[in-house]
């Protein structure tokens, strides 16, 4: 069975419009931005706050919550959109395979453990490889190229 942790009330209802609002507004927060992408039924655009990792020159989304609906959505549009405030850059998606993802989600466990640390099952950035390799499948990464 897929991984995937429903949001709770505090973050569907507080947190994650708390930071739509502030990143719409053009307030990134510690790399936040406006996800949209189709979605792969209705074809109808979605929005999602997400945190835009830069590693090694490249930008990727992480998803800390498993097998989401943007992550569906995602692989069946191929791209989308990210936005901060006013501007929306579009994108193409490349999904990175397990055995590339384990620097990037030690990347971003680091620098968003207090925020997403507990989507990954006792996991951060100081563990083991062993223990990344291990809930690497888990955790989609996608990789963000101009579209």
């Amino acid at each position: 069975m897929a991984y995937y942790r429903k949001p709770d009330w505090f973050t569907k209802n507080v947190f994650n419009p708390a930071v739509a609002l502030m990143t719409r507004a053009g307030i990134s927060v510690w790399g936040s931005r406006i996800l949209r992408v189709r979605g792969r039924k209705s074809g109808d655009w979605h929005s999602h706050p997400v945190n835009l990792l830069t590693y090694k020159d490249k930008q990727y989304l992480v998803a800390p919550r498993g097998l989401t609906q943007w992550v569906r959505n995602i692989r069946v549009a191929g791209g989308g959109e990210l936005a901060l405030g006013s501007k929306a850059l579009p994108f193409k998606a490349v999904e990175v395979s397990d055995a590339e993802k384990i620097p990037i989600l030690r990347a971003y466990l680091k620098r968003w453990k207090v925020e997403v640390g507990i989507f990954f099952q006792g996991v951060d950035a100081d563990s083991p490889e062993a223990e990344l390799r291990r809930i690497a499948p888990d955790h989609p990464v996608f990789r963000i190229d101009p579209a």
